[in-house]
């Protein structure tokens, strides 16, 4: 889609943020990305940070080809943008460092909104929201914060589940962090640990993986509101990406994402 078809209410001009200090600790690696809605009209092209081992949120399918929730409303804002999207796969580590330093526009990658993070990145309204859960065999014993002294529990590194199981676990628990979804799941169906923070929409996709041992949800850690994140001091850019949140969820697209990949209607969700 050409700019001059984007609907008039996505077009506000803005004023141009400078990123010299995010640029030089890049080491020049990073040509200039998009700091405001006229940046990204100029450039013709919208670059996102996605998850790409977090399904149904997302996931790759093939060579630089993904799927899922995130990569749907992606796809929804480069359109309404007029702008081409390229998908840039993050991890749960660098996914922030990459905003930072420029090497992506924004962030649609499951990412939960805290006090703590937005010290760092401006958040939009939410878009989507989980669970955070501990799940375990049958066998294993779980049933409260206490409990998990006893146990080895696995966690993707700095991800959402990382923070909420990090602020509920007793002194002592013995916490092992991985750097991906992919490395946590298989540490778990290997035995290295005994249970398991991750959301409730990827909960089935891992009990799939190894039908034969009888895993159950033994506890809730947290709610998880997920925004999409800016940097700071775009509040032009923060003002576009809340109006589009509105417009798609108003108009049922963002429904229609969430009842596709999740199986469920678009929860209530806070606003702020």
């Amino acid at each position: 889609m050409s700019a001059d078809r984007t609907p008039g209410l996505f077009r506000r001009p803005l004023g141009l943020l400078g990123a010299g200090a995010a640029l030089a600790a890049l080491g020049g690696a990073a040509t200039a990305q998009a700091q405001s809605i006229d940046d990204v009209l100029n450039k013709k092209k919208l670059q996102v940070g996605i998850l790409s081992d977090l399904p149904p949120f997302g996931l790759a399918i093939g060579t630089n080809k993904y799927e899922g929730y995130d990569v749907e409303v992606a796809t929804l804002m480069a359109k309404y943008m007029g702008v081409d999207l390229e998908l840039v796969p993050v991890t749960g580590p660098n996914r922030i460092p990459y905003l930072l330093t420029s090497r992506i526009d924004v962030l649609i990658a499951t990412f939960g909104i805290t006090p703590e993070r937005a010290r760092q990145v401006t958040f939009s309204i939410p878009y989507s929201s989980i669970d955070i859960i501990l799940v375990a065999a049958k066998a294993t014993k779980l049933d409260g914060p206490a409990d998990l002294k006893a146990l080895k529990v696995g966690v993707t590194r700095a991800s959402t589940p990382d923070t909420a199981l990090t602020a509920m676990a007793p002194p002592g628990t013995r916490i092992m962090r991985f750097d991906d979804e992919a490395m946590t799941n298989q540490a778990m169906l290997s035995g290295q640990i005994d249970t398991l923070a991750l959301s409730t929409t990827t909960v089935r996709a891992f009990m799939a993986l190894n039908p034969k041992i009888d895993y159950q949800t033994k506890m809730a850690l947290r709610h998880q509101p997920n925004g999409i994140a800016m940097r700071r001091n775009q509040a032009d850019l923060l003002q576009w990406v809340n109006t589009f949140i509105y417009y798609i969820k108003n108009n049922g697209e963002l429904d229609a994402v969430c009842r596709k990949w999740v199986g469920t209607p678009l929860p209530e969700m806070p606003v702020f």
